[in-house]
């Protein structure tokens, strides 16, 4: 089921949040973004953006680009420096659609939140949470299951690395790892 905007124009249901606006860039209403991901190929690559600020809205990308760690565009509508500032903490997102085809073994962190992660002996270890890098490989954050433990155990941290993840399967929602629940 679709929803729709205050002017009737329908949002899409498959919008990815792929980052947040941090302000203006130089004086001519370009936005500065910060990326949720290293690579920004969907930022780069889509012609229409989904902003929250002020109201929720599909925004024409007119033009952007990298710099430095950030993606800076040109908005219709945003025409110069106060306009652009006005969108400051302002969410991005994209519609999956307009998302670069990946090659094979390749895979969007948003698609691994919510899978079930096992071990090669069959042990349910929990579920991704959340992934996070560390600058030499992604983390899969993993929150155990629950079930009638007495304490509280903690979430795992599994490199997200060939050495031990072994199979990633979309369509079974379900990560295989050579890790055991003592680590």
């Amino acid at each position: 089921m679709s929803r729709k905007t205050a002017s009737g124009v329908t949002i899409p249901e498959d919008l990815v949040l792929v980052g947040h606006v941090t302000g203006a860039y130089g004086i001519h209403g370009w936005v500065r973004i910060r990326p949720y991901s290293a690579d920004a190929d969907a930022l780069l690559h889509a012609k229409t953006w989904w902003l929250d600020k002020p109201e929720f809205r599909d925004v024409e990308v007119m033009q952007a680009k990298t710099h430095g760690g950030d993606t800076v565009a040109r908005l219709m509508g945003v025409a110069d420096r106060n306009a652009a500032e006005a969108l400051k903490g302002a969410t991005v997102q994209i519609s999956r659609r307009h998302f670069p085809v990946l090659d094979n073994d390749e895979y969007y962190w948003v698609d691994l939140i919510g899978l079930s992660v096992d071990n090669l002996q069959g042990e349910a270890l929990g579920q991704v949470i959340d992934l996070m890098d560390n600058g030499a490989h992604p983390i899969l954050r993993v929150a155990p299951p629950t079930g009638p433990e007495e304490k509280p155990v903690p979430e795992m941290l599994i490199p997200f690395v060939d050495q031990f993840v072994k199979t990633v399967d979309l369509a079974d929602k379900k990560i295989t790892v050579d890790w055991g629940r003592d680590y």
